[in-house]
Order: structure tokens, then C-alpha cells, then sequence
């Protein structure tokens, strides 16, 4: 073992997570909308509700459409988020557990958001930015695990935090629809038109807030 690999060891298995309240506020809320989003959805196609708006009731059939490929993305989605803070909020000498099930979690979640772009709402503009982010997403779980096996602890953590960071942004994108909601009576604009925009949005803020995070606090 080099003697790089054996500092980086040694300054990765020191590392505390010291965050500013806003970002440790941002990504909790980010957790509990995600987890809330999960339950709402499997709720949904469990017991379909008879009385949702027009256009939360076409939003259910549709997932309704292709229900098993929605609970294979959303349940191992909902495991990753819950176990991602054990891993950001701990000493990296502490999150063996938590990210021998984030890889797995991870990889399944990935690979279903590919098969579940063929449902876009938002047409190729909610395709691309999956595709685009959903990449971007595996190649830092990818880089985040190579690492791991090749002793590089902290280059491990960063871009395993990366990759929590861009998942995080389908929570992101939740707030941003519900703006769009809100405003369709004078807008006049439908999920089909607006869905694209706010999975832009979503994904690059909380993609961006995560290059922040790694570049300006300890992590």
C-alpha cells in the first residue's frame, strides 16, 4: 500500500461531517419528501384513491400502467435514501454497513430509472434529463466503488456522496412541481409541459448543491 492511499486512509477514517445548518436542513428535507413521495405512490397503487383531481387521478393511471417496474424503482429508492444518512452523517470508519447496501440499492435504482423513462410524462424533455442525471448517478456509484476496492477511502466517500447528492434531486423536483401546480390556473400549463422542466431543475440544483457541498465543507 502506497503511501498516498495509506494518508488518505488515515484522514478518511477521521472524517466528521461538518455541514451549515442550511445544507444539513436541505438534505433532511430532501429525505423526508422523497420518503413521503415513496409512500404516497405505493399507497396509490395499492389502493387507487376515487376522488383525486383530474389530474393527479391520470398521473396514478399511469403508473398504475406499469405498476411492478414502480415498486422495483421506488422501494429500493426509498432503502437508499433512508439508509444515505447513516453514510453522510457518520465517520467514514463508521458507514461500512451503510454503504455495502447503498452500492446494491443503488445499482437496482439506476437501472430501473433507465426502464422507467419509456413512461416520461414529460415527454423527451423528462427522458433526457433521466438519462442525463441517471448517468451521472452510476458513474459516481461506479467511481465511489472502485475506489472502495482500491483503498481510496476518501476519494470513496466523495463521490459516493455525489452520487447521493444527484439521487436526492428527484425530491428536489417535487417543490418545483407543486410550484407548477399552483400556478396552472394562470399558466394553464399541463404535467405533460411542465414535468420536463421541473426534472431539469430538480436534478441540477441538488447536482450542483453537491459539487458545492464537496468543495467548501468537510464531508
Amino acid at each position: 500500500m502506497s503511501k498516498v492511499t495509506e494518508f488518505h486512509i488515515g484522514v478518511a477514517q477521521q472524517v466528521s461531517p461538518t455541514l451549515p445548518l442550511w445544507l444539513r436542513v436541505g438534505f433532511w428535507a430532501c429525505i423526508v419528501i422523497a420518503v413521503a413521495a415513496v409512500i404516497r405512490r405505493v399507497f396509490a397503487l395499492v389502493y387507487p384513491p376515487h376522488s383525486a383531481p383530474p389530474r393527479l387521478a391520470a398521473l396514478d393511471k399511469l403508473f398504475a400502467s406499469h405498476a411492478m417496474l414502480t415498486l422495483a424503482h421506488v422501494l429500493p429508492a426509498l432503502a437508499f435514501v433512508v439508509v444515505a444518512p447513516f453514510f453522510v452523517f457518520r465517520k467514514s470508519n463508521e458507514t461500512g454497513w451503510a454503504e455495502h447496501v447503498l452500492f446494491p440499492l443503488g445499482l437496482v435504482v439506476g437501472i430501473t430509472a433507465y426502464a422507467m423513462s419509456t413512461y416520461s410524462v414529460g415527454g423527451w424533455v423528462e427522458r433526457s434529463a433521466v438519462l442525463l442525471f441517471n448517468t451521472l448517478f452510476l458513474f459516481s456509484l461506479l467511481r465511489a466503488y472502485l475506489y472502495m476496492k482500491r483503498g481510496e477511502l476518501l476519494l470513496k466517500r466523495q463521490w459516493l456522496i455525489r452520487a447521493i447528492a444527484i439521487l436526492l434531486g428527484i425530491a428536489v423536483t417535487r417543490p418545483v412541481m407543486g410550484v407548477f401546480f399552483a400556478t396552472s390556473p394562470l399558466t394553464h400549463l399541463q404535467p405533460q409541459q411542465f414535468f420536463g422542466v421541473a426534472f431539469w431543475i430538480g436534478f441540477s440544483t441538488s447536482t450542483l448543491l453537491g459539487e458545492v457541498w464537496l468543495r467548501r465543507y468537510r464531508y
